[in-house]
């Protein structure tokens, strides 16, 4: 009897033929950013340290009676160069960044403490005009400037050869906007799950055109708003590490609210503003 060869099959690692395809795996982020106090400069200037714990200090005690919604303001506009200089460097800067661009354009910048904004408004030439610390979910100015910009219809836009679901996406949003009500939950259209054309983003870009309102929020990867031409519709992108594009979608809503700071972001922050204060009392006094 001839030997019947029986083959040696090997498995574990290495005993597989390679795989012409590597899974493609997306980055993701791997640090998070969290609180720290800012630091005191060994240099500073016992004066402006002085008055700048002042203006911070009246602008806690304000906070103290402040639930929800928009909260008080301190007008910065004329405080003198050496305590602005220090209250800014106190209060830092935070994930959130905002540009309304027009006539009177303003850059609005987070602090370290959610829902402290630093508001300052300019005129034509870039003068400040108008400098405020405010305490709020987001600065009123935004929604008013995305509002007076927009129109209340969808202008009436050709649809090209090629379009694919454009057209149900603008009578989709159309209907939205129609029966929007403030304070109602968003209506989010998440473009990413969808098959667009190219026609189909020209169609959108002309009927969603950007507005004045760039909002960066800065975190875990980064995220970009956008104001439309259309009212309350808004375009939301989110980025990883990498500028990588991985969700991109169109919100019906006043704000979104990725660029909001939620009511226990501004309890906290009025509790660490309060801690602020004492450290710089105590940098004062040493």
């Amino acid at each position: 009897m001839k030997p019947f060869p029986i083959p040696v099959r090997m498995l574990g690692p290495g005993s597989q033929p390679a795989e012409e395809d590597a899974l493609q795996v997306l980055q993701m982020d791997r640090e998070v950013g969290t609180f720290a106090m800012p630091p005191i400069p060994a240099s500073a200037d016992d004066a402006h340290m002085a008055a700048a714990r002042d203006l911070l200090a009246g602008f806690h005690d304000r906070l103290r009676g402040w639930g929800e919604g928009d909260g008080p303001e301190l007008d910065m506009t004329h405080v003198a160069s050496g305590p602005l200089r220090m209250a800014n460097q106190m209060l830092g800067e935070g994930e959130v960044s905002i540009r309304i661009r027009g006539p009177r354009e303003a850059h609005i910048q987070e602090t370290l403490f959610a829902g402290l904004w630093r508001v300052q408004e300019h005129d034509e030439s870039g003068r400040v005009v108008r400098d405020r610390l405010m305490a709020c979910p987001i600065p009123a100015l935004v929604t008013q400037a995305a509002r007076q910009a927009a129109a209340p219809l969808l202008p009436s836009v050709t649809v090209p050869p090629g379009a694919m679901n454009s057209p149900a996406l603008l009578h989709e949003i159309a209907q939205q906007m129609a029966a929007r009500r403030n304070g109602a939950a968003p209506h989010v259209v998440n473009l990413t799950l969808l098959p667009l054309t190219p026609e189909d983003h020209d169609v959108l870009d002309q009927t969603m055109a950007p507005g004045p309102v760039a909002i960066m929020s800065r975190g875990f990867g980064s995220c970009r708003v956008s104001s439309t031409s259309a009212r309350d519709v808004w375009r939301v992108q989110y980025f990883n590490s990498m500028q990588t594009l991985i969700l991109n979608t169109l919100e019906v809503v006043e704000v979104p609210e990725v660029a909001l700071a939620a009511a226990e972001d501004l309890a906290d922050s009025r509790e660490r503003l309060g801690e602020l204060v004492d450290w710089m009392t105590e940098a004062c006094e040493s």
